[in-house]
């Protein structure tokens, strides 16, 4: 097999490890980019999501490098997302593309097919094998979202951001690069001990900011016009509500009762929402409640047009913002989504939770 997957945040690092780690041949599809979207946009439906065409330039621009087995996690309840691998499946084929998919679904949906799935990558049923190799698989992913983490940390009291953002930018080079586990983690240590190095001024109280929304749009730079970087050059320190480590610690380390984040967040939507609606709607809303609580100044809200779930929560989320007195932005993304427009509203937010903390303001 030779080996690929879409773009998903920081996923492709710790995936490409492991998966070479196991003697894969592995063919990342190249970063997201303008090239990526509007392949996708030539091969897909129109009214499909923005997800959804970047899969599709992920793949077509792989499958040109040679891959022919697509991983892809599934989904489940009233989202797109879930039809995805028979949808593309069918798109490549019309194209010309014979390749496999290997779709990972959660447990709850069907162990049997989670369990047979993780064998044709893993190549055993072994339990043991499964626990052993899952572990490290995860561990992968938490080291490299945890660099993310500390990166927009950093940056948010960083004289010199443009630093953070060398670093950053050298790490992911390095890490496609590079071949194995054991590279990646003293690659992320190394990065590590640069970040600790940069000049940082102490005295800068930064605004703290929470992304809550649909996972892929949180997780994915391209998509989301870099908002983590562009918010760190504003001092101000993101948080994001999704990340792939609190997703498989959700759906897969905490099966089949859930984590205690996630769980946390559900009992917070509950005046507002006490229903799944698909997708990460419920915990949007939750998320929003929670950022509340832990004393956020506020959060941003990111979906893709056309993303019923998150449509739903968008609506919920205004009388959340009325209830707690709590500023909460929407940023709707898709292929005309300007990079100008953006900013111009970023540093807008930025400016009223400022004076909101200072108390001049009231948004509720």
């Amino acid at each position: 097999m030779k080996i690929t997957f879409p773009h998903l945040g920081n996923v492709y690092i710790a995936g490409k490890a492991f998966l070479e780690e196991l003697g894969h041949e592995v063919i990342p599809p190249p970063v997201c980019s303008r090239r990526t979207l509007e392949i996708g946009i030539k091969n897909s439906p129109e009214m499909m999501c923005l997800p959804f065409k970047i899969f599709i330039g992920n793949y077509i621009e792989a499958i040109e490098k040679g891959a022919d087995t697509i991983i892809l996690t599934g989904s489940c309840g009233p989202c797109r997302f879930g039809l995805y691998p028979l949808l593309q499946r069918d798109i490549l084929k019309k194209l010309g593309y014979n390749v496999d998919f290997i779709v990972i679904d959660s447990p709850k949906e069907s162990f049997s097919d989670f369990k047979s799935n993780i064998g044709k990558i893993i190549g055993s049923t072994s339990a043991i094998k499964f626990s052993k190799l899952g572990k490290l698989a995860l561990s992968l992913i938490k080291m490299t979202d945890d660099l993310s983490q500390f990166s927009n940390e950093i940056r948010a009291y960083a004289i010199n951001k443009k630093e953070v953002n060398r670093i950053m930018d050298n790490f992911y080079d390095k890490a496609v690069k590079g071949f194995g586990v054991n590279e990646l983690k003293s690659l992320i240590k190394n990065t590590e001990e640069e970040l600790k190095n940069v000049e940082l001024d102490k005295k800068i109280n930064p605004l703290r900011i929470g992304i809550i929304g649909e996972i892929y749009t949180i997780i994915e730079p391209f998509v989301n016009l870099e908002v983590e970087r562009k918010l760190g050059e504003l001092n101000i320190l993101v948080d994001k509500s999704l990340t792939p480590t609190k997703w498989l610690e959700h759906h897969l380390i905490s099966y089949p009762f859930g984590s205690k984040y996630e769980n946390t967040k559900f009992k917070l939507a509950k005046p507002y929402l006490r229903d799944m609606v698909g997708g990460h709607g419920r915990e949007t809303v939750g998320s929003a409640v929670y950022y509340h609580n832990m004393g956020f100044d506020g959060v941003i809200q990111i979906l893709p047009l056309n993303c019923m779930p998150e449509i739903v929560a968008k609506s919920i989320l205004k009388s959340v913002q009325t209830d707690l007195n709590f500023p909460i932005m929407t940023l709707v993304v898709d292929e005309m989504t300007g990079e100008a427009g953006l900013n111009t509203r970023l540093e807008a937010f930025s400016d009223l939770i400022s004076k909101r903390r200072e108390g001049r303001i009231c948004v509720g």
